[in-house]
């Protein structure tokens, strides 16, 4: 390079002369945000900080809020949606989806990495068309979209698998129902079959038929964890179905006065399994993804600590509803005749310290999904 040139250069972009690895990890001391404007300085800028060799030392997206549903008293009772931010105004977006086109329903089933799960009603092009059923993958950090096809009509629930760290493809799991039941005002239902779609065959490609049925809890949780989606069971299993249609049942442990279903949540590279007891709440961890039945103690905290005294009024109506993706951190819902409001609270694990969210309303429901944006323009066959 010519002297003039090199002297344009550095004045264009004075870390010309930084090897990749001294500028990645330059990069890495700075915010999430900041890296976003880092990609627009420079080609080489951009190319370093979207290569996948780099992604585990560079600050990923966190934790903005919260998508649930929301009743009301009415005869329509069912609501839209809510999405509720839990870290200011840094990520603003269309809460609404109204860059989807319009259709007669839309309800939300799952959120992962960024990536929502809708099952949307096409609006009736006659009055004697109820419209057709289907679901929708959007991402509503960038407003790109694309259309899944029903794999069957007996469903009630979906799941969505999603890892941007191996790909810009995603998976669907359909989760078939065997029976529906209502016994003392709780919803369960059985799931015999599962099927899984995948963006990148772009269609149905595994289906799976449960030797025998296994009852989930209706709008439960369930976490996508290397490739593998877990959903909590109610006869403390957890069942696991990779991406290939392979399944295994997974023991867990549980207290002898266990009340309620655990919990599976990933945070921080790990499995996290929460468990329910009379009197207080044990959290473990997958420490070993290879050998599923090495769950490790991590932590067990009273409702008193959990949720701290000024909150303490709501008795033991609370549940875990996620874990932090990055920080050492579980989220908590929590309500009571003094507080009927729903409260979303926060409980640092390493400081054991309680702290208040945010108000969620007096009629929010289940399930909450936690929202983690993703700032990618790839989604595989979006619009």
């Amino acid at each position: 390079m010519a002297t003039g040139s090199m002297e344009a250069a550095l004045m264009s972009d004075p870390t010309i002369k930084l090897p990749d690895d001294l500028l990645v990890e330059v990069i890495s001391r700075v915010p999430y945000k900041s890296t976003r404007c880092c990609k627009c300085v420079s080609t080489r800028w951009r190319d370093l900080i979207s290569h996948p060799d780099h992604r585990e030392k560079l600050p990923r997206s966190t934790l903005a809020g919260f998508f649930y549903k929301t009743y009301g008293m009415g005869r329509d009772s069912r609501l839209p949606h809510v999405y509720q931010s839990v870290s200011g105004n840094w990520c603003p977006l269309d809460a609404s989806l109204s860059f989807l086109p319009e259709c007669g329903e839309l309800d939300i089933l799952d959120c992962c990495n960024g990536l929502l799960l809708c099952r949307r009603r096409t609006a009736p092009k006659s009055w004697d068309d109820p419209g057709t059923l289907e679901y929708v993958v959007c991402n509503p950090a960038t407003e790109r979209w694309v259309s899944v096809p029903e794999y069957s009509l007996f469903v009630n629930d979906a799941r969505l698998g999603f890892d941007p760290a191996i790909s810009s493809h995603f998976h669907v799991f359909e989760l078939v129902t065997a029976v529906a039941l209502d016994l003392n005002n709780k919803y369960d239902y059985r799931i015999e079959e599962v099927g899984i779609y995948s963006s990148k065959a772009g269609g149905w490609t595994h289906q799976i038929v449960w030797d025998n049925s296994i009852e989930i809890l209706c709008l439960s949780g369930g976490a996508f964890f290397n490739g593998v989606l877990y959903l909590r069971s109610d006869s403390n299993t957890v069942a696991a179905i990779d991406v290939q249609g392979n399944y295994r049942i997974i023991p867990i442990p549980t207290s002898p006065d266990a009340r309620g279903v655990p919990n599976v949540y990933v945070s921080r590279g790990q499995l996290y399994l929460t468990d329910h007891a009379s009197s207080e709440l044990s959290i473990w961890v997958l420490e070993d993804s290879i050998n599923e039945n090495c769950w490790t103690l991590k932590l067990k905290v009273s409702y008193m600590q959990l949720v701290g005294v000024e909150y303490s009024s709501a008795g033991e109506h609370y549940s875990v509803i996620s874990a932090h993706p990055e920080d050492n951190v579980i989220i908590v819902e929590s309500a009571s005749r003094i507080f009927p409001q729903m409260k979303l609270l926060s409980y640092k694990m390493d400081s054991r310290e309680p702290r208040f969210v945010c108000d969620l309303g007096r009629n929010s429901r289940c399930p909450y999904l936690p929202y983690v944006p993703l700032f990618s323009e790839s989604l595989a066959d979006g619009h």
